[in-house]
């Protein structure tokens, strides 16, 4: 009896051992599925090969809508970055074409629409998708940015920007406006509190120099949200190129229509220090007219940073909620956003005029200060004590402001050449 239990056992043992060999097979089976079935018809059920197609034939305006640039740019931008981001064919699979590497790229920028989403209309895996956008948003960046993301160097290039501040702004002797925000992101994996701010938000911050045609200079991408937001300008790559004056900043010069010697500056608001080649509003709400006179100059200056960053979130709506991917890729998303905005600018600047109105309704119309929407929010507004230069240098310019340079709004100062 005890003899036949054992072989009982035995027997239950191999049909148990049969039953695992089973399940390992089919799950090995399941792993060397190489592409699912219904993305090898792509080609035939895409959205870049039928509607894609059809709006490039027959409707221009929603083609442009689709992707946030026409057919000509579109086509060369592709022929930018095509010997960047194109692949080879295999045995296994037909490579995703570069058109359709740019279209979804450009796509999910105008957009904000999710991998999983894009990834059912464009018959492409969201695995493969999480590689392609972030080595598109990279290329267009590596192609773009030496020409349309460039700070001047020269005294010459600075002169333009600032006879361009002057002309539209009325603030002479400007260099730029400056302007921080912090984009609101997905939790990173194994982050820790890394990015997670003050607003128990998590964000990277972003740091941008912007000139008198909404167009960005100089960009800083990728501090972490717990970083102060007193310390951003302090350890920004631009504050110890002004400082140390290595990029050709003009030296002082006579404010037009006077004697008053000025250093060239760049405005910004309370969330930077007064420094002498940095000038930030009066403090305070019971000021002098002189005073408030002042803050209202300077916050006409400093609203092209505001307006082009409201520009830049209604053109790409990727900004309007926060960005769920690794912190190396949304600093890849963000310059190609930004190195995007300058190229239509510079291309097409008449067609953006609907979106350079949704910037200005970015403002609140009180001092230049910013109404946060989406996933961009301002830094903090952070008291600072200033040098007696930089407090004298803010005087001068007041003084300006109040005299001659004072400006009749029916009458507008003639430009400078």
């Amino acid at each position: 009896m005890d003899q036949m239990a054992v072989m009982d056992t035995l027997r239950d043992c191999v049909t148990l051992l049969q039953l695992v060999k089973q399940a390992r097979d089919l799950q090995s089976q399941k792993k060397r599925l190489w592409v699912r079935p219904w993305l090898k018809r792509r080609s035939d059920k895409s959205v870049y090969n039928n509607l894609v197609q059809e709006l490039s034939l027959e409707d221009h305006d929603s083609f442009k809508f689709f992707h946030r640039v026409n057919q000509d740019q579109f086509l060369e931008l592709l022929s930018l970055v095509e010997p960047l981001i194109s692949k080879q064919d295999t045995r296994m699979r037909k490579a995703v074409t570069s058109h359709e590497r740019l279209s979804v790229t450009l796509r999910h920028l105008a957009t904000g629409e999710s991998k999983q989403s894009l990834g059912y209309a464009y018959w492409i895996s969201p695995n493969l998708l999480s590689r392609i956008i972030p080595e598109v948003c990279e290329a267009l960046y590596q192609m773009l940015h030496t020409s349309h993301l460039k700070l001047p160097q020269t005294e010459d290039e600075w002169r333009r920007v600032q006879a361009d501040y002057n002309n539209e702004w009325q603030f002479p002797n400007c260099m730029g406006a400056l302007d921080g925000k912090r984009v609101l992101i997905g939790k990173p994996a194994k982050s820790g509190s890394i990015y997670y701010d003050y607003k128990s938000n998590f964000s990277v911050i972003m740091l941008a120099l912007v000139d008198a045609k909404y167009k960005f200079l100089y960009v800083d991408v990728g501090g972490a949200g717990r970083a102060s937001d007193g310390g951003v300008w302090d350890k920004c790559t631009l504050n110890r190129a002004v400082q140390g004056n290595v990029i050709g900043i003009p030296p002082p010069s006579t404010l037009p229509y006077s004697n008053i010697v000025c250093p060239s500056v760049l405005v910004g608001d309370d969330a930077f220090p007064l420094r002498m080649n940095l000038m930030k509003p009066y403090p305070g709400k019971n000021l002098t007219p002189e005073r408030m006179n002042f803050n209202y100059r300077l916050s006409r200056a400093r609203r092209t940073s505001e307006n082009a960053f409201g520009i830049l979130s209604a053109k790409f709506r990727i900004f309007k909620q926060p960005i769920i991917t690794s912190p190396k890729n949304i600093s890849k998303i963000i310059l190609a956003t930004v190195v995007l905005h300058n190229y239509l600018r510079s291309k097409t600047p008449d067609e953006y005029r609907i979106e350079e109105q949704r910037g200005q309704q970015h403002q609140t119309g009180n001092a230049g200060q910013p109404e946060d929407a989406g996933a961009m929010r301002g830094l903090a507004r952070i008291p600072r004590n200033a040098d007696n230069d930089a407090k004298a240098v803010r005087e001068q310019f007041m003084a300006y402001f109040n005299n001659e340079g004072r400006v009749d709004w029916q009458e507008r100062m003639a430009p400078l050449h």
